[in-house]
């Protein structure tokens, strides 16, 4: 799935998080705003479980 999300979309990764220790929520993103959100499971195999438009990424703010 990686391969066809570089090749086929130019979507690159953008951000992962651990759902529980089973899974990894991953961010893929391409240089028109595209995003594609998918799921990889442990056992090896992903899932896409949303996709949109329109991704902007955000600066940190200062909490204070």
């Amino acid at each position: 799935m990686t391969k066809r999300l570089a090749t086929r979309y130019g979507a690159t990764l953008s951000s992962t998080g651990l759902r529980n220790p089973e899974e990894v929520v991953e961010v893929w993103t391409d240089a028109d705003g595209g995003w594609t959100m998918v799921i990889a499971y442990a056992s090896g195999t992903s899932c896409i479980v949303a996709m949109g438009e329109h991704w902007a990424q955000l600066q940190p703010q200062d909490p204070a």
